[in-house]
């Protein structure tokens, strides 16, 4: 379809024309103009002149064998009395939307979980050797995670006494262990037991403790099949250990492993949005999802050689940027610019700067391709499991034995190229500061120093309610919506009602271009309350966490919480609510769900493929609370989305006795005696 066909569409479907319709941000808006004046098609195009099925859209559409696909639209008024629709093998709306809800948590898990397997692989050659370019950098948190995978970190002498164990030995029983969580077959996960005690005491009851990372997965799978599960609440009760699975298990130990290697997280300046790129560089994009590559290439970029040879080809020098979650990846622990979130990466190539977009899986358009065909920028996949048919991308294959020559083949490439850009370069001028890289270790320290360290100070400010709670924010773009409005609406509602705001993924991109992960931000768009607490910090209204895979990083900071005391005993207590705006992909969906079951309120926007099933929706949205303390929720409004947050953290408030606000006492000297006498 041609950009005229599209804008035809449009007017006919009375949708909008001008870019500034389709997103919030205005770099995005000039990059959409452009690519309408050159007759290039993008995801925003598409998202116009096609819509969405109605019946997939409600969740009861079934194709899961050659006699469907069967479809059972909710009827109009909805369902009065006795539901009698049912496919062609009799299963009814409710198994139907139960299995694709479930087939959703199978690919979402199993993205993250082989994200985290291709990590320990990597992790376990660094340990034992068999790699020069990968090495054991945080040792600090290499022995905090041994005892979690049973290895011992001390040894007994001749004598009794307590000797440290060689480092080398360690890493190699740990990344033995991790690696051993995805293909067992009895027992447990073993990171799912730093979940608070209550929290797992609860799964053992339910049965849902995940007996192995790919088990749980291929179990739905199997469940799903036509004719074998055909009760809805069975088939959740196997998304609910798959799920913990992802969250307490593949994604955790991809995010310890990842720590392990590259180094913790912890505060770092940056910049973002299409602005960073620069005209007279070399412009190197790296997207997708996985760092271990993009760690190299970081190191590659830096190396004399490149730049010189980048100066040869009549560049100034060699700039990164980065793209969703790999973005994410190399801005906590290198300061590498973020370039732009899911719905930018066509948009980056649009400018005629990126001279190279290096990606290796998850969430990649395969229309990139096309794009780029249209301009000078070389595509370059890097990973088996994703290659793109479309166009002329070029494959170099990621091996951890030979990833830093990978890497140096890979930027050499983008340098050569530079002279063959064909047409002009137009980069907005928008870009953002920022401060990312807030593991739940950072925070940790951040809140008490290298002596004091602890949530303690988080816990006193929500008791005394200058925080109101918790609010994680995270997820995809989605074309069916207004591009980064639905993110930025539900974070800054948030945090003007004093919620602080723990953020990862494309919403922590979509946060940072609108300045909001900045120190500076809480006086322009917090409460009273967080503004003061943000200003005596030091710290930003909104944390960003990292990648989505670092979602992990939201849980241990809730069990932290917890731990610190004064908030209830779970999670459940707590007052915070999770939220996903914008979401699009599968891996959401396990990410929803595995904070469903660890007690979290989740609500989502857009859409939930379930409301053509109302008994199976209504199990999602209300009956799971009184299962695992938190439920699923779907509000498209981004206001009314953060306030129905804002409403079950008040709720939370209220149980724990702490909703009523609390005078600030002066203690004079004499005061000071009686609370030490006492």
């Amino acid at each position: 379809m041609t950009t005229e066909e599209v804008k035809k569409a449009v007017k006919k479907e009375k949708a909008p024309v001008r870019a500034q319709d389709l997103t919030v941000d205005p770099a995005s808006a000039q990059m959409i103009e452009r690519a309408w004046d050159l007759e290039i098609e993008t995801i925003f195009d598409r998202a116009q002149s096609m819509k969405p099925c109605n019946i997939g859209v409600q969740g009861t559409c079934c194709k899961n064998c050659a006699q469907g696909p069967c479809r059972l639209p909710l009827p109009k008024g909805g369902v009065e009395g006795k539901d009698t629709r049912k496919g062609l093998c009799g299963a009814t709306a409710e198994t139907i939307a139960a299995r694709n809800f479930a087939r959703m948590v199978a690919a979402g898990a199993a993205a993250h979980s082989d994200h985290g397997r291709g990590v320990a692989e990597t992790f376990l050659a660094a340990a034992r050797k068999e790699t020069h370019d990968y090495h054991i950098r945080d040792t600090k948190k290499l022995l905090e995670i041994a005892p979690d995978f049973g290895v011992d970190i001390t040894v007994e002498g001749e004598n009794g006494e307590v000797l440290d164990r060689d480092i080398d030995e360690i890493a190699v029983e740990v990344g033995e262990a991790a690696l051993g969580q995805w293909g067992q077959q009895q027992g447990e996960v073993c990171t799912v037991k730093r979940a608070p005690v209550p929290r797992y005491e609860l799964w053992k009851k339910l049965g849902v403790v995940p007996r192995g990372i790919d088990r749980e997965i291929v179990e739905i799978m199997h469940r799903t099949h036509i004719g074998v599960d055909q009760h809805y609440e069975n088939i959740v009760e196997q998304c609910s250990r798959a799920a913990i699975g992802d969250g307490w298990g593949g994604s955790m130990i991809a995010t310890d492993l990842q720590d392990v290697l590259f180094g913790c997280p912890y505060p770092i300046k940056s910049s973002a949005n299409l602005g960073i790129l620069k005209a007279d560089h070399v412009n190197i994009v790296i997207h997708g999802h996985e760092p271990l590559l993009s760690e190299m290439i970081v190191q590659a970029a830096e190396l004399p050689e490149m730049v010189q040879l980048a100066k040869e080809k009549g560049a100034h020098g060699i700039q990164l940027g980065g793209i969703c979650c790999t973005a994410n990846e190399i801005l906590m622990r290198h300061g590498v610019p973020l370039c732009g979130d899911f719905l930018q990466q066509e948009l980056a190539i649009v400018t005629g700067a990126v001279d190279a977009m290096v990606v290796d899986v998850q969430c990649i358009m395969e229309n990139i391709a096309n794009v780029a065909q249209c301009f000078h920028t070389k595509v370059i996949t890097t990973n088996p499991r994703a290659k793109i048919a479309s166009g002329d991308t070029i494959h170099i294959e990621f091996d951890e034995h030979t990833a830093f020559e990978d890497a140096k083949k890979i930027v050499r490439t983008a340098i050569e190229n530079f002279p063959n850009r064909s047409k002009p370069v137009i980069i907005p001028d928008q870009k953002s500061d920022l401060v990312a890289g807030f593991s739940y270790e950072a925070i940790n320290y951040h809140l008490g120093g290298t002596f004091r360290a602890s949530y303690t100070p988080l816990n006193d400010n929500i008791i005394n309610g200058r925080i109101r709670g918790i609010g994680g924010v995270v997820g995809c773009n989605n074309a069916r919506t207004v591009h980064n409005e639905g993110h930025l609406t539900v974070v800054k509602e948030l945090i003007k009602h004093d919620v602080i705001v723990l953020t990862t993924g494309c919403n922590a991109i979509a946060c940072a271009k609108a300045g909001l992960l900045t120190p500076e931000s809480a006086k322009v768009f917090c409460g009273p309350g967080l503004a003061e607490v943000c200003e005596t910090v030091g710290i930003p209204p909104v944390l960003h966490m990292g990648s989505c895979v670092d979602n992990s990083r939201i849980l241990m900071a809730a069990a932290e919480v917890v731990k610190a005391g004064g908030l209830g005993n779970d999670i459940s207590d707590l007052p915070a609510a999770g939220s996903a705006p914008e979401w699009m992909s599968e891996k959401a969906i396990s990410i929803g769900h595995y904070f469903v079951v660890s007690g979290v309120y989740t609500v989502f926007g857009v859409t939930l493929p379930v409301s053509g099933a109302p008994v199976f929706e209504n199990y999602l949205y209300k009956e799971l609370e009184d299962i695992y303390g938190g439920m699923w929720d779907l509000v498209a409004d981004p206001y009314e989305h953060a306030h129905k947050m804002i409403a079950h953290i008040d709720k939370k408030r209220k149980a724990l006795g702490i909703d009523k606000a609390r005078e600030r006492v002066l203690f004079d000297m004499a005061a000071r005696r009686d609370l030490e006498a006492a």
